[in-house]
């Protein structure tokens, strides 16, 4: 390789760092969240609430935008039985994300059940 095709070479990968660099904060706390919601999913898929949940409080205090981690605590908070904390979650998620399908129904969902078990737990 002559030297001009080593001089791209490197103006090629400083630029990449520097397009790593220049990225918003966001990103990285994006990334972060999204490992710690990665691994809730995990352990929930074994059953492992508490530890699940745990991680999706950590994902929405490392990013407080990031709609999907909200969900997925207000399923934690669910199964947890924490049902006023899986509303303020689910109402989170669908102001974050209106547009969200899944959001949407998962919170319709929860409504509709949570309600319905206020009801009966009122008469």
């Amino acid at each position: 390789m002559g030297f001009r095709a080593l001089s791209i070479a490197r103006a090629v990968a400083i630029a990449g760092l520097l397009v790593g660099i220049a990225q918003p904060a966001h990103a990285d706390a994006r990334s972060d969240a999204k490992s710690q919601v990665d691994f809730g999913i995990k352990v929930a898929q074994n059953g492992l609430w508490k530890e699940a949940t745990y991680r999706w409080e950590k994902a929405v205090e490392i990013d407080p935008t990031y709609a999907a981690a909200w969900n997925n605590l207000g399923i934690g908070y669910e199964h947890e039985g924490r049902f006023d904390d899986a509303r303020k979650a689910y109402e989170k998620a669908v102001a974050l994300d209106p547009k969200n399908i899944l959001i949407r129904q998962n919170y319709d969902l929860f409504k509709e059940i949570n309600d319905r078990a206020k009801r009966r737990n009122d008469r």
